[in-house]
């Protein structure tokens, strides 16, 4: 864990996704984003393939898709979906 703080930003698709969630994962899904301030590559996190500084975090039959920029300290959240359409939707996403 890092004493760096990093700044969370939403894709405006990411944002919409998480308040179409039901109330108890929107819940769990809000408190991992929060999470990643502190630590962005927490246990569980998993770099995706084809995408630089792109990872996935799975919580329960959802998925978050986002950004480390280091550099800027900065969490790109690309967007929420279920594992069934998670990587057709949200990949191609910029």
């Amino acid at each position: 864990m890092s004493a760096t703080t990093y700044r969370i930003v939403l894709h405006r698709e990411a944002h919409r996704e998480i308040l179409a969630l039901p109330k108890k994962t929107r819940a769990l899904v809000r408190d991992v984003i929060d999470g990643l301030r502190d630590d962005p590559r927490p246990v569980g996190a998993v770099a995706l393939k084809g995408r630089k500084g792109a990872y996935r975090i799975r919580v329960g039959d959802h998925r978050i898709l986002y950004e480390v920029h280091a550099t800027e300290i900065v969490v790109y959240v690309i967007g929420v979906a279920h594992r069934r359409e998670v990587y057709v939707r949200l990949l191609r996403r910029r």
